[in-house]
């Protein structure tokens, strides 16, 4: 395994777990998560409302991205074990259409809640346009953590 892939890892587990319960991560300075609404490929919505309360880790990716296909099983088995303690996982598959997303999901599954750009308006408010993107909004609707690319680039 990479280094800067384990770097990663540890970074993201950390920011996470941190926010998850509640403790100070970053500077002072907390600037809250822009208002949102987001709607799952199974017509789950989510706002700023229905995650206050929760961590939530938005993941912005693409079909086409090695590094978000290498990461995915990684971030959903953070979902998976983090899910009870209230974190909302939602991987946002930026500007590929929906039958290209499900075709890639037949043969590439996740176990997170997908959203669809067509769905939210979360691609514009963090200026997705390098993959994967990750950004943790903590309990309170401030924006804790950010990781723009894979493995700490």
């Amino acid at each position: 395994m990479r280094v800067r892939t384990i770097l990663f890892r540890v970074a993201l587990c950390a920011v996470l777990l941190g926010s998850a319960l509640g403790l100070a991560v970053g500077s002072n300075e907390k600037e809250p998560a822009p208002r949102f609404s987001a709607t799952t490929t199974t017509g789950e919505k989510f706002t700023n409302q229905t995650i206050k309360g929760k961590v939530a880790l938005f993941e912005f990716w693409t079909t086409w991205c090695d590094y978000c296909a290498n990461e995915a099983a990684f971030v959903d088995k953070i979902g998976k074990e983090l899910a009870a303690k209230g974190l909302v996982l939602l991987a946002i598959d930026v500007g590929e259409s929906k039958k290209t997303v499900k075709k890639y999901l037949e043969q590439h599954p996740r176990d997170c809640k997908i959203v669809l750009m067509e769905d939210t308006n979360l691609a514009a408010m963090y200026q997705a346009t390098v993959y994967p993107i990750y950004v943790v909004i903590n309990r309170d609707g401030f924006i804790a953590g950010t990781q723009r690319g894979a493995g700490g680039e």
